[in-house]
C-alpha cells in the first residue's frame, strides 16, 4: 500500500498570485505612517495581520484594517498558471491539502467568493486567526498536518517567503520553494527543492521529491 501523503501550500505568492499588490499596499501604509523603512513590505511576508498592526501606532490600526478588507474585497485573486490542474490532480488521487496562511477569515471569504472552485477541494484551512505564533513558527504548519490527518513528515510544504520557507524546514515536512517572490538564487539552502511554479507540475513528480540523505 502506498503511505498517505498530504500537502500544505502557503496562499499569497504560492497559489494566488497577489504579493505584488500586497507589497504596494504595505509599503503605501508604511511610508504613510513612517513604520519599517524601505524594506517593511518584504519582511513582514508570512506574518499575521495582529503582527503587522503591532508596529503602527494603536489609533490607526482600526482604519488600517478598515482599507485593507476594502483592498481586499476588490480584489480579483488571480491563480498562478497550473495551480487548478494540479489542485484537481491531488483531488484526483484522494491527496489532501490544506492552505496555510497568515490572511483573516474575512480575506478568506473574499477569496473564496472570487474562486469559489478552490472552496470545494481544500481539505483544510488554517488563518492567521488559528494559530498564535506566525510564520516563521511552525505551528501554522503543524496544525495544518492534524487537519489533515497526515504526519508531518509525511507533508510537503510550497511556500515563497523566507519566513515561510524557515516555518516549514522547521515543521519536518518536505519544502519546496516557489521562485514567484524570490529568486532562485535566493531560496537555495532554504528548502529541499526548488521550482518555478505548478504549470506542468504533477503528482507523480511530487512524490519524486524528498528530502536530501
Amino acid at each position: 500500500m502506498k503511505k498517505k501523503i498530504g500537502v500544505l501550500f502557503d496562499l499569497d505568492g504560492v497559489l494566488v498570485d497577489s504579493e505584488g499588490e500586497y507589497s504596494k499596499f504595505w509599503g503605501g501604509m508604511g511610508h504613510r505612517y513612517g513604520v519599517g523603512g524601505e524594506s517593511f513590505a518584504a519582511d513582514i511576508k508570512g506574518t499575521t495581520l495582529g503582527e503587522i498592526l503591532n508596529a503602527f501606532p494603536e489609533n490607526v490600526r482600526d482604519g488600517i484594517v478598515m482599507e485593507l478588507h476594502e483592498f481586499e474585497r476588490s480584489m480579483t485573486y488571480p491563480l498562478f498558471n497550473g495551480v487548478y490542474e494540479f489542485l484537481c490532480e491531488l483531488r484526483d488521487n484522494c491527496i489532501p491539502f490544506a492552505i496555510v496562511t497568515s490572511s483573516d477569515d474575512v480575506k478568506m471569504e473574499y477569496l473564496f467568493n472570487a474562486r469559489p472552485e478552490i472552496r470545494g477541494m481544500v481539505s483544510a484551512l488554517v488563518t492567521g486567526s488559528m494559530v498564535n505564533r506566525s510564520k516563521p513558527n511552525p505551528e501554522g504548519y503543524l496544525k495544518g498536518a492534524e487537519l489533515i490527518g497526515v504526519p508531518i513528515e509525511d507533508c510537503y510544504v510550497f511556500e515563497d517567503s523566507m519566513q515561510g520557507l524557515e516555518a516549514g524546514m522547521r515543521s519536518g515536512a518536505v519544502v519546496i520553494a516557489l521562485t514567484t517572490t524570490n529568486p532562485c538564487e535566493k531560496l537555495k539552502g532554504k528548502a529541499h527543492e526548488i521550482i518555478d511554479g505548478f504549470a506542468g507540475f504533477t503528482v507523480d513528480m511530487l512524490a519524486g521529491l524528498s528530502r536530501p540523505i
